[in-house]
């Protein structure tokens, strides 16, 4: 009998530089993230009428689509994560990396991989600050990138 898997066994990694080869983000603080969302790409059309035929208008595909990826977490102060997400948004510089999000099994195998290429960071946000919640301070990041595949 097949298990179905669970939502909440998988893990980030952060890959090389896609332009220079440098280094990815090793640390296990990096690497954990309590949600990823935005793994969603749908195929996008052009509807082209025949001379003629009122009937109906046939629709051609043109590309694909993928949605932001979204990544939260605990709020680090040092993380090198974190200073590649602020070197986008407060210096421009842009970085880009490949982001590889495994979902895993019980035994921490892979039983599912994604590859997001030339993956980069367009916005970050914190949870709100309020004096009456004893709850973590969350950080959002989304990015944006050319594909993923699965492998």
């Amino acid at each position: 009998m097949y298990d179905m898997p669970v939502v909440f066994h998988f893990k980030v990694e952060f890959g090389p530089n896609s332009h220079d080869g440098s280094g990815g983000f090793s640390e296990q603080k990096d690497n954990r993230f309590q949600e990823v969302s935005g793994l969603s790409a749908e195929i996008t059309t052009e509807e082209f009428k025949e001379g003629g035929l009122n009937e109906y208008a046939h629709k051609l595909p043109t590309g694909a689509k993928y949605g932001n990826l979204s990544l939260k977490r605990g709020y680090i102060e040092d993380s090198k994560v974190g200073k590649w997400v602020r070197s986008a948004v407060e210096d421009f510089k842009f970085n880009p990396r490949d982001i590889v999000v495994t979902l895993l099994d019980a035994e921490d195998a892979p039983l599912a991989e994604w590859v997001f290429s030339a993956a980069y960071p367009v916005k970050w946000s914190l949870s709100d600050l309020k004096a009456q919640e004893n709850a973590l301070a969350i950080e959002s990041m989304e990015l944006v990138y050319k594909r993923f595949r699965k492998v």
